[in-house]
């Protein structure tokens, strides 16, 4: 079966592996079925944004227990908590080292885009 990945909406690339290093692209929440935004609250555009992350590691063999570090924009640090129930949810325990922050706007007018760096095997 194969994995879809949401396009890069730039001249950028999804993902760059160097060496057994992962360098994921900001991961909007978008469908990579349909190219649109999920609708949804910021925990479900949380999740989708993992759940991207995690279709592209697998491109490489890897999984979201592989994420070594991961930078996450909100565009409203209200929702820190829904972000934090998400990552709760999602991934597993170690959790990855993360940033985040506030910013006034992400692309596509979405709420969260989440870029992570992963180890490959």
């Amino acid at each position: 079966m194969e994995v879809l990945i949401p396009e890069a909406i730039g001249p950028y690339a999804t993902y760059r592996r160097y060496h057994d290093l992962i360098f994921v692209s900001g991961q909007l929440p978008i469908d990579p079925a349909t190219g649109k935004l999920v609708i949804g609250n910021i925990y479900d555009q949380a999740c989708q944004s993992l759940k991207n992350t995690e279709a592209i590691l697998s491109q490489e063999g890897c999984h979201l227990d592989d994420i070594l570090k991961v930078t996450v924009y909100l565009t409203d640090l209200a929702n820190f908590a829904e972000l934090n129930r998400a990552f709760t949810d999602v991934l597993g325990k170690p959790f990855p080292a993360r940033t985040a922050v506030e910013i006034s706007k992400l692309p596509m007018d979405g709420q969260i885009e989440i870029e992570t760096i992963a180890a490959a095997h």
